[in-house]
């Protein structure tokens, strides 16, 4: 009892700091793969508060075909770090060694959960603001960001009656993936979270 009235609020800071730093990165990530607008504030401020941990890493590792592959790195140690000291409090018997490969399934997941929430704010903000001229600088943003996406899915399921579904489409696949894919990885790793 008293172990874990001191262990849970120590996991839950680490989890919380240490995992919205990584979703940050990653998001970073994604701005400059799906060539997002970065001059947008949202991408500005994601800009400020990666570059200080990702620039010794760009002397190390360069970018290829258009990828941040320094920030990839970079969010894979993060999570690895994270996953490693949260072992040690929670799992003794665990070998916190194994972190760096329970963070390649965490990565994946957390890139399909930046994905599900962006595709739901998408939404959120289409319903509460549907004028496209008059749109939230975030709106753009969220935009570039899932349309990649979004095309293939609204050409299996246009638009009918000025409603389009293909969101949902799209919510159901990145569902379906993470059922399908996040399990196997786990075992494949012997991620014991």
């Amino acid at each position: 009892m008293t172990s874990a009235y001191f262990t849970n609020p120590i996991v839950f800071l680490i989890q919380t700091l240490l995992g919205l730093f990584t979703a940050v990165v990653l998001l970073r990530f994604l701005l400059q793969w799906l060539r997002a607008d970065f001059y947008n504030p949202v991408s500005q401020f994601v800009v400020k508060v990666t570059t200080p941990a990702l620039r010794p890493l760009r002397r190390l590792i360069p970018g290829s075909a258009g990828l941040d592959l320094a920030a990839l790195v970079l969010a894979w140690l993060v999570k690895g770090l994270e996953l490693g000291i949260v072992a040690l409090i929670l799992h003794p018997g665990v070998n916190p060694l194994g972190a760096p490969a329970w963070a390649l399934p965490e990565l994946v997941d957390l890139m399909i959960d930046i994905f599900l929430f962006i595709i739901i704010v998408r939404v959120i903000m289409s319903w509460l603001n549907p004028d496209p001229h008059h749109s939230h600088p975030l709106t753009s943003l969220l935009d570039s960001l899932t349309e990649p996406i979004m095309r293939p899915a609204r050409r299996l399921l246009p638009p009918t009656g000025g409603l389009d579904l293909s969101p949902v489409l799209v919510v159901i696949g990145l569902v379906l993936l993470k059922m399908l894919l996040i399990p196997p990885l786990n075992l494949v790793t012997g991620n014991p979270f």
